[in-house]
């Protein structure tokens, strides 16, 4: 508690002076404040939880998942053959200077309005994260170790399975916590830009009706899941590593 409590402190703080300027523009569809967002999502919910939420959540976790075994595969891939990695890293760090929200209408465009583009738009989003720090995590495991395992005969996979793969745990975890959020935001993007469900095109139908505290509520709903699924991360590491408290 001692530790949250500064945390606590400035978030109270933040949406204090939020309701405050709020109260004093006094135009709630520009800036509406917490409590008539809170409102607003409590009249809401019926839509929100039952139709839109599940819809997001399917692309979120989806592209999620495609992206987790895609970049696992070619982080190892990658550090397992030098060359690969030599001709590969650059066009993969390249790749990140190409917008997304300029790419996102290009899917939607070849794709449609289907759940295929969107997951794409998230893939894209997820993907960079993953597959560089796990590679990272990889080539950071102390050579003295793989040194070690190689005067006892071990092979190439055992020093990857022994060595090399729970010292990149701690950076499989760090590169999930970033991805998580991006694969909401990734879907949310997509969802704004064309989609029939989803809390994405909810806010924007929203905005449509100037319902300030309607566009809110969504976006409100996404950052508490978003952060709801990074605690549970969390917990999961503090299980697998209890080591990484002493790195």
């Amino acid at each position: 508690m001692k530790k949250n409590l500064p945390a606590c402190l400035t978030a109270v703080g933040f949406f204090v002076l939020w309701q405050v300027v709020a109260d004093c523009i006094g135009a709630a569809y520009i800036l509406p404040g917490p409590k008539e967002i809170l409102i607003r999502l409590w009249e809401l919910r019926e839509p929100l939880f039952l139709v839109h939420l599940p819809a997001t959540m399917k692309v979120t976790f989806l592209g999620l998942a495609i992206s987790v075994v895609l970049g696992l595969g070619l982080a190892i891939a990658m550090d397992q053959c030098p060359p690969l990695e030599r001709a590969l890293y650059p066009l993969i760090v390249a790749s990140q200077t190409i917008p997304t929200t300029a790419l996102a209408p290009l899917f939607i465009l070849w794709f449609g309005y289907g759940m295929g583009s969107k997951v794409l738009v998230t893939i894209l989003m997820t993907f960079f994260p993953i597959s560089i720090t796990v590679f990272d995590g990889l080539k950071g495991t102390k050579r003295e170790m793989e040194e070690l395992l190689m005067t006892y005969g071990a092979g190439r996979w055992e020093i990857f399975w022994k060595c090399k793969a729970p010292a990149a745990l701690p950076s499989f975890f760090s590169a999930m916590k970033m991805a998580i959020p991006l694969s909401v935001i990734g879907a949310a993007i997509a969802e704004w830009l064309g989609a029939q469900e989803g809390l994405g095109y909810f806010s924007k139908r929203m905005m449509t009706q100037l319902d300030g505290a309607g566009v809110f509520a969504p976006i409100v709903l996404l950052s508490v899941v978003a952060m709801a699924v990074v605690a549970v991360l969390n917990a999961v590491e503090r299980r697998l590593i209890p080591w990484r408290k002493e790195l």
